[in-house]
């Protein structure tokens, strides 16, 4: 089909398009008049147009068309081989693609897996280490390291959960975390009051330890203030020479941290004879038998371990909560030092009550010290000091009502040492012990009680087996022996040959020795007192002078007063209490010598022995008047005289003869007096005083 037809179609309906519309204008009239059916008319006869123009045109088309049909069915006759081919062709294609199809769904799924493995593997990078430290955190609590626990806790907290949070697991680990905390902080205090009740146990154990350690270091300075004096004084008393040799004997391994077997905490004290009466139990304070002689003796640290308390203070510390765990600490340490402080009822019965009652206190303020030192603020000093004061009173109170019952000397001796290191142990840790010290001077007036008591028997037990006659020796080596327990100087005895007698009897050097006895254990009471020489010089004549005034005084007028004592005996008395008298200055010497205060120092106390055996002289004096003018009264009683005879007799009466005699035998006995009596003054007539001059 041409184009040119065409085209004419086109001019053709585009002239015919110019009437119409002008028809269309006027629509509304032809509706509006009478002119419808001219209309019409019209409008049929253009629509004939408009077909005649149709077949026209079909007519003008026909054979193009139909040449298009042609080739149109010829298409379709090749578009259906197409088919066929396409068909057979994807049916090959279909069975050639079956195994890549089922290769690509494998690759598919296969790739699927690798990004779900992937995502899988990113999101396990995220949550293991929070497993990992939920795991570590579980097993430091099981470990009952509670305090990494709690570290392990924030950095899982803030660091870890955050990154994963939106997991259901982690949001129950979040909500887990509080219960963590306070099981953290149940599990501390259970270990804080573990400790604090084996402290409770073990204070009398680490008191004895600090104590140990306290003694060992006094008699190191024993051993240097010895021996330097020693060395600045060549003349140095034989006593502490010899104290010297015995505390280096006592304990050879005291070097280097090591200690004997058995510690002897007295050894200042100095040495007394054996027949003394406080030889035998004032061996020192503390006996340590359950340990090695070469083991080191450990410190309070090593002896505890305060791990728990740092752990659960840093615990709380961290928690928010480090007042609470002061007040907790401070209110049951304060329950655990009443417990303490209260003392056994029969402590007063051993020493061993006593060492147990102050190894538990010092036990007790060593801990508090320690802590003091390695924590910062769950105790202060003003804390310390608190309890110190509270123990003290305590202390001062029980010492006071327990050592009232005392009654033996070396017990009282025993105690006053081991308060002195008791004293000694706290002060090195800086704890006030004045107060311990000035009772200490209260106790010493009831030790000189107790002392003066022992030696009322012993003076008793001496005065009542002294046989009152002259000591005789045979050899020089007896008169030396003598010689050396009392000053007795005498150069015509010396001169005499052997045997010979001493003018006194055996309780003269007998009650010398115990009074030097009894100022030893007055000096062995005031050691490490801290008392200057003049004090303790005061201290050792008073109690001398009481033992003089008092006890010998007191001993030497009940044997005077006996019903049974003979002239004789009174005689001797006289004599020995004569000796005895000159030996005081010997004594004062001797107190001089272990005080090294001279007499001539101001308000130095003078003994008052001279009047002591003065007394007991002059005592023994009138019980020789009493006994011989009863004796003389005898003799005239029983007498059977001829009063009326008017001549004398031849010879004298029977009975004057009889008392002639007795009177010679017993002025006999008074030669040995230092100054003899009056003959004719003692035959005078019945009822008058035979006297003498007084032998002072």
């Amino acid at each position: 089909m041409s184009a040119v037809p065409s085209h004419r179609c086109a001019s053709r309906r585009a002239e015919d398009r110019g009437p119409v519309c002008a028809t269309r204008l006027s629509t509304g009239s032809v509706y509006d008049g009478e002119e419808h059916g001219r209309f019409m008319e019209k409008l049929e006869a253009r629509i004939r147009n408009h077909d005649r123009e149709i077949e026209k045109m079909c007519n003008f088309h026909y054979q193009g068309f139909v040449d298009s049909i042609t080739e149109l069915l010829k298409v379709r006759g090749e578009a259906q081989k197409l088919k066929n081919q396409v068909t057979d062709t994807n049916r090959k294609l279909q069975n050639e693609g079956k195994e890549l199809i089922i290769a690509m769904e494998e690759l598919k799924q296969c790739r699927l897996q690798q990004r779900n493995i992937s995502a899988t593997v990113d999101k396990l990078t995220l949550c293991l280490p929070v497993l990992e430290m939920y795991s570590k955190l579980r097993e430091q609590m099981k470990s009952k390291r509670h305090y990494p626990a709690l570290k392990t806790l924030e950095h899982l907290e803030h660091t870890y959960l955050p990154q994963v949070s939106h997991y259901r697991f982690c949001k129950i680990m979040v909500d887990n975390i509080p219960k963590l905390r306070e099981e953290i902080k149940e599990v501390s205090m259970s270990d804080l009051k573990d400790f604090l009740e084996s402290i409770r146990k073990h204070s009398d154990k680490i008191g004895e330890t600090a104590m140990k350690q306290d003694c060992r270091y006094n008699q190191w300075k024993i051993i240097a203030k010895i021996f330097f004096s020693l060395l600045l004084s060549p003349n140095i008393k034989a006593q502490q020479q010899r104290n010297l040799d015995n505390i280096v004997s006592q304990h050879p391994r005291i070097s280097g941290g090591k200690k004997s077997k058995k510690e002897v905490c007295a050894s200042s004290d100095l040495e007394v004879k054996t027949t003394s009466p406080m030889s035998e139990q004032d061996s020192g304070i503390l006996d340590v038998e359950d340990e090695d002689e070469d083991e080191e003796v450990p410190g309070a640290q090593d002896l505890v371990d305060f791990s728990p308390v740092y752990r659960c203070l840093h615990i709380y510390s961290v928690l928010g909560a480090r007042e609470t765990f002061e007040n907790y600490y401070r209110k049951q340490r304060r329950k655990q030092a009443r417990l303490v402080l209260q003392p056994p009822s029969n402590m007063h019965e051993t020493l061993d009550g006593y060492r147990k009652y102050f190894n538990q206190i010092v036990g007790f303020f060593v801990v508090e010290d320690h802590i003091l030192h390695t924590t910062q603020g769950l105790v202060n000093r003003a804390y310390i000091d608190e309890l110190w004061e509270m123990a003290l009173s305590k202390t001062i109170a029980a010492l006071r009502t327990h050592s009232s019952y005392c009654s033996d000397p070396s017990l009282v001796l025993d105690l006053k040492n081991l308060i002195v290191l008791f004293a000694d142990t706290l002060q090195g840790y800086g704890f006030p012990v004045n107060q311990l010290f000035d009772m200490l001077l209260e106790i010493q007036d009831q030790y000189s009680e107790t002392l003066l008591k022992k030696w009322t028997g012993v003076f008793r037990n001496i005065l009542d087996s002294d046989n009152y006659s002259p000591i005789p020796v045979t050899n020089e080596e007896m008169y030396k022996k003598i010689v050396g327990q009392f000053p007795f100087q005498d150069a015509e005895l010396e001169k005499q040959p052997f045997p010979k007698k001493f003018p006194f009897s055996e309780f003269v050097p007998k009650v010398y020795n115990q009074i030097k006895e009894f100022i030893y254990a007055c000096l062995k009471f005031s050691e490490d007192l801290h008392l200057s020489s003049t004090e303790v010089d005061d201290m050792i004549r008073k109690s001398t002078n009481l033992l003089l005034t008092r006890t010998l005084s007191n001993c030497l007028q009940n044997v005077i007063k006996r019903k049974n004592v003979g002239l004789t005996e009174l005689v001797q008395i006289i004599i020995n209490t004569t000796h005895l008298e000159k030996s005081c200055k010997f004594l004062e010497e001797f107190i001089t010598n272990i005080t090294n205060v001279l007499p001539e120092t101001v308000h130095t106390t003078k003994l008052y022995g001279t009047t002591t055996f003065k007394d007991a002289r002059h005592a023994a004096e009138e019980e020789i008047y009493t006994n011989l003018n009863q004796k003389i009264d005898q003799f005239l009683q029983l007498a059977d005289y001829d009063w009326m005879a008017m001549e004398p007799g031849s010879k004298a009466s029977d009975y004057l003869v009889d008392l002639i005699g007795f009177l010679r035998s017993t002025f006999a006995v008074f030669t040995h007096l230092p100054s003899l009596p009056d003959p004719a003054q003692c035959l005078g007539s019945k009822g008058t005083r035979c006297s003498w001059p007084s032998s002072t």
